[in-house]
């Protein structure tokens, strides 16, 4: 054998293995079981990667522990689970208007809690081959926790009054940040906020990385709903997204920004901490 003429060092670096692979014995019970939770994240949450998956596991299957992102990975290759997405290409925001513009309030700005900082934005969503329907959102941007949202034929701004409108009942934001499409600078919404003595941001035309927390919420609710489902119709999708917003995201689904809680855990638990500083 190799190993008897050279150092294990030097046959691992010259064959680019870690040292540690050497040793290494699977167990088959245990790589069985691991296989197993990995499997059922995966179809569950079909576009995590390795690092969310192996915390999503860590969650439904306490008992692997220790578990790393590199084995994980691992597993992931041989089973070939890959990730699958698709790009948007329907046009949503509409800058070319008359109506007021307003600065951009968050671009340095430090959010320390929540209802600090809204964002917004809106999405399509294909029914069949030819209709399509549109979605708009509220978040929260500490807790990343969607506030508000609704669903409609229409792009107009009755579209995201009805989303703020659902979003209020649960608070009050001191900032709401948006990009300058019609429908968030139009007057009815407009007089919303100003009504509700809530500050108005807005990111600058061409720099959609100014309404970053809005677009990666955006992405993560057509990646892991809408690509991997078909509406039958409008109330199909209005009933399968809703699910997927109300009860998955906001309950489900673990976020690496958040500790790898998901939004109503992060949520209760800095509630929780701020009732024992006060007591």
């Amino acid at each position: 054998m190799l190993a008897g003429d050279y150092p294990i060092s030097v046959i691992c670096e010259v064959v680019g293995l870690p040292r540690s692979s050497y040793y290494y014995r699977a167990v088959e019970g245990n790589e069985t079981s691991l296989k197993t939770a990995i499997e059922k994240a995966a179809a569950n949450w079909p576009t995590y990667g390795s690092r969310r998956l192996a915390e999503q596991v860590k969650r439904d299957a306490p008992e692997l522990k220790p578990l790393g992102r590199k084995r994980v990975r691992r597993v992931m290759r041989e089973m070939r689970l890959t990730l699958r997405r698709k790009k948007q290409r329907k046009q949503t925001t509409d800058s070319k208007h008359s109506f007021p513009r307003y600065p951009n309030l968050v671009k340095e700005l430090e959010v320390t809690h929540p209802n600090q900082v809204w964002v917004c934005d809106i999405t399509y969503i294909k029914l069949g081959n030819v209709e399509f329907v549109y979605l708009a959102i509220v978040m929260d941007v500490f807790t990343r926790a969607l506030r508000g949202w609704a669903l409609s034929h229409g792009l107009g701004a009755e579209l995201t009054l009805a989303a703020l409108h659902r979003a209020l009942i649960e608070g009050r934001p001191g900032i709401h940040h948006s990009d300058q499409g019609v429908q968030y600078a139009a007057t009815a919404y407009v007089e919303v906020l100003k009504d509700g003595g809530i500050h108005i941001s807005m990111a600058e035309v061409g720099h959609a990385e100014q309404n970053g927390y809005a677009e990666r919420v955006i992405r993560t609710i057509k990646e892991e709903e809408v690509h991997l489902t078909e509406y039958r119709d409008f109330e199909d999708a209005l009933a399968q997204v809703g699910h997927f917003i109300d009860d998955v995201y906001q309950t489900k689904r673990i976020h690496s920004s958040l500790g790898y809680l998901t939004p109503a855990e992060f949520e209760a638990q800095w509630q929780k901490k701020q009732t024992a500083s006060i007591l």
